[in-house]
């Protein structure tokens, strides 16, 4: 596997307290570069939150964690600068109006004017439209979006795209800036199980091709990936143990139970914050 762009992540006692207390705590783990890493847990335990500190979209407030070599929550834009968000409801959604081509195009256009260093505006209008071009099906090949496959193929609306379909244009716009970390919300919501096992197939595929993923979901992929539990103890009355980590495979939770999950978290999430907005 081709490791050497991904970003090893890293925490220990990683904490965020909110308004009306603990949104996650005691979290530790350890994922090198190119994994993909699941997080998992129950019903409001904070898992978008996690996703958002580790990406330097929030700031935590106990414990440490690295991405990259980049300490949290001391180097939050620096972290900021090598991740990407793929799929998080409520932070980037897609625009429903606009066809694929046109989501497509814009952010294209957006990396093309503000990703890199200025001096990339000065090469030749053809030899950037070429570096584009080239990293435009590169993104598409990973995310595994065949626009031909498209109902409308790229004239596709957004709003008339499945879930599956969703994830994957979400996964291509969030590697055209070319991330060393990848964070998705939510990666099974409304999946059937042939779906899930599709999206996680895709997950997969990002991580092999060296980028590392960190997934939210509801239950984690049976084998492949690193675990990581929010809250504090599973239906048997067990701990998760110091670290809130876990073996994969003995999730707490069922996709049913998604939506409600996504909600919980959705609030612990604005509790949040709410709190750093006054920090």
């Amino acid at each position: 596997m081709a490791h050497g762009r991904g970003a090893a992540v890293s925490a220990a006692d990683f904490g965020l307290k909110g308004p009306r207390g603990p949104v996650f705590d005691g979290i530790g783990f350890t994922g090198e570069a190119g994994s993909l890493i699941a997080v998992t847990g129950p019903s409001g335990s904070g898992r978008t939150c996690l996703l958002l500190a580790l990406t330097g979209r929030m700031k935590a407030g106990s414990g440490h964690a690295e991405v990259a070599g980049h300490p949290l929550p001391k180097r939050l834009a620096a972290v900021r600068r090598i991740t990407a968000l793929g799929p998080v409801p409520g932070v980037n959604d897609l625009d429903p109006a606009l066809t694929v081509t046109e989501q497509l195009r814009e952010r294209v256009l957006l990396q093309r004017r503000f990703d890199g260093p200025l001096r990339g505006l000065l090469r030749p209008r053809r030899e950037r439209a070429a570096a584009s071009r080239e990293r435009l099906e590169t993104a598409l090949d990973t995310a595994g979006l065949d626009l031909d496959a498209l109902p409308r193929g790229g004239r596709t609306a957004v709003r008339d795209l499945g879930r599956l379909e969703e994830l994957r244009l979400s996964m291509a716009l969030a590697l055209l800036g070319e991330p060393r970390l990848v964070a998705v919300d939510d990666v099974d919501l409304k999946l059937s199980a042939t779906e899930r096992a599709a999206a996680w197939e895709l997950l997969r595929a990002v991580a092999d091709a060296g980028t590392t993923v960190l997934a939210v979901c509801s239950e984690p992929p049976p084998e492949g990936a690193v675990v990581v539990r929010t809250g504090a103890a599973r239906p048997d009355g067990a701990r998760t143990g110091p670290d809130g980590s876990g073996p994969s495979g003995d999730a707490p939770e069922n996709a049913e139970n998604a939506d409600k999950d996504a909600e919980d978290d959705k609030e612990g999430a604005e509790d949040a914050l709410a709190e750093a907005s006054r920090a």
